[in-house]
């Protein structure tokens, strides 16, 4: 007897198919498990970032590709009910998605390894939703294509209803392209430390769609319009040379000897060049007599150093140490002083 006795016709003409379709997912397992797994080591062994982008990307729908291209060769060799055609226009559809997942994960990932060594491509927010919108709507067009559904209207129907969204949301687009300009002139990018004209200051920890959102140094966050940001004045303390210079000012009495002030100063000062790792190494501390104040004979000590925040741990330890050190060597910082002239007036 032969098998269709014993199992219903309805039943028999997808045992090809599915066969067909579990031996593509066993051949995709053992593709994932050996030849790309082979690759991702292979990958990990050197310094280059990109290559693994490229093949984690992969790696997470390869089976699925399999699972595809399989299900593609069961529907052609099976007699399935309904029209061959409409089975091979669904696979395409989820193949189309696939890719542009694929393709996303691809092209943010390149961009968040190039940002960290080209500053010319920013990775934020609002490139990258850019990048997803871009590319989901090339796929979302490939699938209305392979349905026979003519995109040429709809592109025509876009361009117009684009036209009058544009005007509605003229105040949206209006941030956006801030945003973009913010980005493309480089005045400010994620992780710099700047102040605005209005007083704000902190780092800048996204620039998004509409809001540009900046960290104060009290950990409060600030968000910003774009459009208001890319009109404003600011100052970057992180671009280009992050380093800065760090002025402190000091008094000594007028009895000084202002050779062993300068001497003492400078000890204490080279002493915190060489052991804070904030102080910049490639600027060597100064010191600098300015004025005869009132009460003192004031200069200043110059630093510099790494990034912005750093003046805050110099000024601290070096304060601490001279004040130490200017008590051992009997130099005397003096309090303000005035003298007053009291004239008394004899009446008759």
């Amino acid at each position: 007897m032969g098998l269709e006795n014993y199992i219903p016709q309805q039943m028999l003409i997808w045992i090809e198919p599915l066969t067909t379709i579990a031996l593509g997912l066993i051949l995709g397992k053992i593709f994932k498990k050996f030849l790309v797994s082979k690759l991702k080591s292979l990958s990990m062994q050197n310094d280059w970032e990109s290559d693994d982008v490229i093949i984690n990307a992969i790696d997470s729908v390869v089976v699925f590709w399999f699972f595809l291209a399989f299900s593609t060769i069961a529907i052609g060799n099976a007699s399935l009910p309904g029209p061959e055609d409409l089975y091979q226009k669904i696979i395409s559809a989820f193949l189309i998605i696939s890719i542009s997942f694929t393709a996303s994960n691809i092209v943010l990932g390149l961009l968040d390894v190039w940002s960290k060594t080209n500053k010319s491509l920013p990775s934020t927010g609002i490139f990258k939703g850019l990048t997803n919108f871009a590319i989901f709507s090339l796929g979302i067009l490939f699938i209305l294509q392979s349905f026979g559904i003519s995109i040429t209207p709809l592109i025509t129907a876009l361009g117009v209803g684009g036209l009058a969204v544009s005007l509605a949301l003229k105040d949206t687009l209006s941030d956006l392209f801030g945003g973009i300009n913010i980005l493309l002139s480089k005045t400010m990018q994620e992780g710099d430390y700047v102040q605005l004209d209005n007083g704000y200051q902190g780092y800048v920890e996204n620039v998004g769609w509409r809001y540009t959102t900046i960290r104060e140094r009290a950990n409060n966050i600030i968000s910003i319009p774009n459009s208001v940001l890319s009109g404003s004045i600011s100052k970057n303390f992180s671009s280009m040379d992050a380093s800065f210079r760090v002025p402190i000012q000091i008094g000594v009495s007028y009895d000084s000897d202002l050779d062993h002030v300068e001497k003492v100063a400078l000890e204490v000062a080279n002493d915190l060049y060489d052991n804070l790792d904030c102080i910049s190494k490639s600027y060597k501390p100064v010191i600098r007599f300015r004025e005869f104040a009132d009460s003192s004979i004031n200069f200043f000590i110059y630093f510099q150093g790494k990034n912005f925040g750093d003046h805050n741990t110099i000024l601290n330890s070096y304060i601490k140490k001279l004040h130490k050190k200017f008590k051992e060597e009997k130099i005397d910082i003096p309090y303000p002083i005035r003298t007053l002239i009291h004239k008394n007036e004899v009446k008759n």
